[in-house]
């Protein structure tokens, strides 16, 4: 049976026009109200407060790529390009904690999030996105490191996962496809991993992305001006959100009913015609949708 269409309640809102290099890493935090996101190449992470428009900023002496907070302790754990460290905004502390690549020096980290269980799943990628050099790691909270999938992706994305928790959906970006997953939550194995979506070509790349309350997932296209949101067994688009720009990078659900989308976009490989086209690239966006999404699960340790 397929998941019901979600309704748009709005148009896209610019809410912070920062022209980001490449915006990413959104993540909706219900302690501080905020939503943070990232700069990845400006090596800046953000926060926005919707309620007062307040905007924050903290420069990094290396790419930064993906957030969530600590559960036991204040701050966020971050992926750097060196990999996995504690961030504290209200003293400026940074912690580094473990490097899994250290001997690929091409690489960097990209996208990630924390499963139900509050490990931290985090994606490498390729820095000039060409060698097949992706994999994806778990990070726990006794501080273990484990490569779950020698991806071999020149670019990744995601992860996110069914509602039920028993499927990991993975984005191999520049070949246009999703994977699927299945996936233990009591152990955090991953197996059977099978093609679960793959974008038609001329409607870009699957970046970052997030499931809903209904178990629907929303997936930002790079190079296609849009948010999509799909059945997650069929893989059917149910809903399409319109953006201003064509690079757009990954999507949070937040605000006080988390009911808000918070959109992230890119001027990177923008040529000089494209961004006199488009001055909002690199802005951060949102739209109200009719259902929710899910609270984002904190880093266990």
């Amino acid at each position: 049976m397929t998941a019901t269409a979600p309704k748009l309640l709005s148009e896209p809102r610019v809410l912070w026009p920062a022209g980001a290099t490449l915006g990413e890493g959104t993540l909706w935090s219900v302690r501080r109200q905020s939503l943070y996101w990232v700069d990845i190449l400006g090596r800046t992470l953000y926060r926005y407060h919707p309620a007062t428009d307040a905007r924050e900023s903290w420069p990094f002496d290396e790419e930064i790529s993906a957030v969530a907070e600590r559960a036991g302790a204040p701050g966020l754990l971050v992926t750097l390009r060196s990999g996995f460290a504690f961030f504290d905004t209200d003293s400026g502390a940074l912690e580094k904690l473990h490097d899994p690549e250290a001997h690929l020096p091409g690489n960097r980290f990209n996208d990630g999030k924390c499963d139900a269980q509050g490990r931290f799943w985090g994606g490498t990628m390729d820095f000039g996105c060409t060698e097949p050099t992706g994999s994806l790691y778990r990070f726990d909270a006794k501080r273990q490191c484990q490569k779950m999938f020698d991806a071999h992706f020149a670019v990744t994305n995601g992860p996110t996962w069914s509602l039920d928790g028993r499927t990991l959906y993975f984005n191999e970006t520049a070949q246009q496809r999703i994977h699927a997953f299945d996936f233990d939550a009591d152990s955090g194995e991953i197996s059977n991993q099978r093609l679960w979506l793959r974008f038609a070509k001329g409607d870009g790349h699957p970046d970052g992305m997030t499931t809903d309350a209904a178990g629907r997932l929303w997936i930002a296209h790079w190079g296609a001006a849009c948010v999509s949101c799909h059945d997650p067994v069929s893989g059917e688009e149910l809903a399409r959100v319109a953006l201003p720009t064509s690079h757009v990078t990954n999507v949070a659900f937040g605000g006080p009913d988390l009911r808000t989308l918070f959109i992230t976009s890119a001027r990177f490989e923008l040529t000089e015609a494209q961004l006199a086209a488009q001055p909002l690239a690199g802005a951060l966006f949102s739209v109200d949708v009719d259902s929710p999404g899910r609270a984002a699960t904190a880093f266990a340790g």
